[in-house]
């Protein structure tokens, strides 16, 4: 078997109970939720109980996904299934890096909240959304953008999958121009367009943050999403630059694909990551975790290679 990667995805993929059946499962996960809910009672309350409106207040999507990233990894790493090389999607990125060490659990809660404050600031202040566009070359989806005034492409994702963020008075004739040109535009849940300039508040603002935090160098291969290659020293101007930037996903799956990366595990909520995988590349496996049964189902797989 070749190099396994987890990968943490990012907002939009949350949802009421996620987290729940693995604490239930895993002692190392419910250490997770407990050191969580220590630096901000009641998160645990928020990810298994919490209306999908609660969930949707970036404030409290991103502390809770990573939450329940971190838990995942740990349930998983508890079992004896450890990555070599790691990334996150947007707010993953700082699962990810906690993950391999950059950042203790406390320092990582502590980022991604504030960067969730942030955003969210960021957000009341511009309206804006976000819609995956399917079915159009990247180039294309450029081009339709660049017919706007404020719509911008800004996660690369997979193959015929781009997202985009538009100011929200742009946003319904955007999707139109993208069905006349024969694609798809599916809403995204979060309650902004993030990796745009329309976060540039949030970008400056967190850098006051990441100055204050005291990183050390990952522990295993962390990928940037700016990049989309490994982190080579220096991490706090690539995470402030992370808000306002495209993701880099469909690069980031490539180049460790490259590096020798067979088996790609995505741990939290959901299973977007795992989708884009299926469509970069036929020659690799993808696996979710996010509940009892796949934990011991990719456990069985991972472990018997």
């Amino acid at each position: 078997m070749g190099k396994v990667a987890f990968l943490f995805p990012g907002q939009g993929a949350q949802f009421p109970g996620m987290g729940e059946a693995l604490k239930a499962a895993s002692p190392a996960a419910a250490e997770i939720f407990a050191a969580a809910d220590a630096l901000w009672p009641g998160l645990s309350d928020m990810c298994f109980s919490g209306t999908e409106e609660d969930l949707r207040q970036t404030r409290n999507t991103q502390p809770c996904i990573f939450a329940v990233e971190l838990a995942t990894a740990a349930a998983l790493t508890e079992r004896g299934v450890h990555a070599d090389v790691t990334a996150g999607f947007s707010l993953g990125e700082i699962a990810a890096l906690t993950y391999a060490g950059a950042v203790d659990f406390d320092a990582g809660f502590r980022l991604v909240s504030r960067r969730g404050e942030l955003m969210q600031q960021a957000s009341e202040a511009n309206p804006s959304s976000m819609v995956a566009v399917l079915k159009l070359p990247n180039e294309t989806v450029e081009a339709l953008c660049a017919e706007f005034s404020a719509v911008y492409p800004t996660n690369y994702n997979c193959p015929g999958q781009v997202s985009v963020s538009g100011r929200a008075d742009e946003m319904d004739v955007f999707v139109k121009r993208v069905k006349e040109a024969k694609g798809r535009a599916i809403p995204i849940k979060t309650a902004g367009g993030f990796h745009s300039p329309f976060m540039a508040s949030a970008a400056e603002q967190f850098a006051a943050d990441l100055a204050q935090c005291e990183f050390q160098a990952p522990r295993i291969p962390l990928y940037s999403n700016c990049t989309g290659l490994p982190y080579d020293g220096e991490m706090t101007d690539l995470l402030q630059r992370q808000i306002i930037s495209p993701v880099r996903w469909e690069a980031i799956i490539r180049h460790m694909i490259d590096s020798g990366v067979d088996t790609f595990i995505e741990a939290g909520p959901g299973n977007t990551l795992c989708g884009f995988i299926q469509r970069i590349s036929d020659t690799v496996r993808a696996f979710h975790v996010g509940d009892e049964d796949e934990l011991n189902a990719v456990v069985k797989e991972v472990t018997s290679c």
